[in-house]
């Protein structure tokens, strides 16, 4: 059973933003993840986060994970293989950045960076680790590799499983690469990926049309089960939010019980979250690269710096439902205008003012 963390002990927790730490790696690249002992948040919503970067011909080993995800490519191209639980052939689906991937339990994956490629290829991966073995960190099985499955079994049961000569067992074995990560050697074949493998597989964010759109404000692309249905089997929603320089995001929350697990992309800007009894828990500014999470129920809102602020968040329900307290459809516009001359302890034209603001805007406010 999933220990909840109570919205007190949330309180408590320190939800500034952090940037991950190195794991493992070598000169094909390097995996990064995020540590409940950095952030404590990452245990209490039972969440995993890391980053992969692959060099030019880097490849990620075939390996399984013990939790549902969604991949995000921030940066870059190439491919990734996946083969799903009971699935008879592989795909190899060609990637490239603003593309998300639900990968659900018993997944197969590797990666690979082209050995032409002119950058990095860089992955996020946000997901439950609530069935995990570490809460708050993904456990990633190699299947090959100096910690891969191969390693752990006696040679006899290698040559008996694979129906392999005992020799030929003991070789196979002796010459795992040492990580997880390996950079090909030139000429070296990898299979092509095919474009009809993207389908049902992929939502591309940077191209999908808009969820939201407010000129000058920002744009939202919302990854659910209606535009990519194996978000239903992680169990995870996800968007990608961009705003406009010096815009806000308005204040709000989830109202379905779901944590906000959030990524800078890229730019800047200043965040604020309120948690019980009016108490402001954090209030810092995040740049690319950061991750940090906002607790069940608390409201939260972010002001760009003249960079703008670009964002992907999980939201750890496949299909969530927020409540916004500023804009259009602000949970104040729908409320009596008596109950709110009572609530603000105000006179009816002061209410008329406040409810007369903001009745064309969304989620998103431009500078004025």
């Amino acid at each position: 059973m999933v220990q909840r963390t109570s919205p007190a002990e949330a309180m408590s927790m320190d939800l500034s933003p952090k940037k991950p730490a190195k794991a493992y790696g070598g000169d094909g690249g390097a995996y990064y993840d995020w540590s409940p002992a950095d952030l404590p948040m990452l245990g209490a919503a039972s969440i995993g986060a890391a980053k992969l970067h692959l060099a030019a011909g880097g490849l990620s080993l075939p390996s399984y994970s013990d939790s549902a995800k969604v991949a995000y490519v921030l940066q870059g191209a190439g491919a990734c293989g996946v083969v799903l639980p009971e699935a008879a052939r592989e795909k190899v689906i060609p990637v490239k950045e603003g593309d998300a991937l639900a990968l659900p339990f018993g997944a197969v994956t590797w990666w690979h960076n082209h050995n032409a490629a002119a950058g990095e290829l860089v992955v996020l991966f946000l997901g439950d680790t609530s069935k995990g073995h570490c809460p708050g960190r993904f456990t990633n099985f190699q299947l090959t590799g100096a910690s891969g499955i191969f390693t752990g079994f006696s040679t006899e049961f290698v040559a008996r499983a694979w129906d392999l000569e005992q020799d030929s067992a003991a070789k196979l074995v002796s010459t795992q690469p040492g990580s997880g990560i390996v950079k090909l050697a030139a000429g070296h074949r990898m299979p092509a990926p095919r474009a009809e493998d993207r389908d049902g597989m992929v939502l591309n964010c940077l191209e999908a049309p808009l969820d939201v759109d407010i000129k000058g404000g920002g744009r939202v692309v919302v990854l659910n089960t209606a535009n990519l249905p194996l978000v239903k089997e992680v169990g995870l929603g996800a968007d990608l939010v961009r705003i406009d320089a010096h815009s806000m995001c308005s204040p709000g929350f989830s109202c379905d019980s779901a944590y906000q697990v959030t990524y800078i992309v890229r730019g800047s800007g200043r965040v604020q979250v309120v948690g019980i009894d009016g108490t402001r828990v954090l209030e810092t500014r995040a740049e690319g690269g950061c991750l940090f999470i906002v607790p069940r129920f608390f409201v939260v809102s972010k002001i760009a710096d003249d960079t703008g602020m670009e964002w992907f968040s999980i939201i750890t329900t496949p299909n969530p439902i927020f409540s916004h307290l500023a804009g259009r459809t602000s949970v104040w516009k729908a409320i009596s205008p008596a109950v709110l001359e009572t609530a603000f302890n105000t006179t009816p034209e002061m209410e008329k003012m406040f409810r007369s603001k903001r009745l064309d805007s969304e989620i998103f406010f431009a500078p004025n």
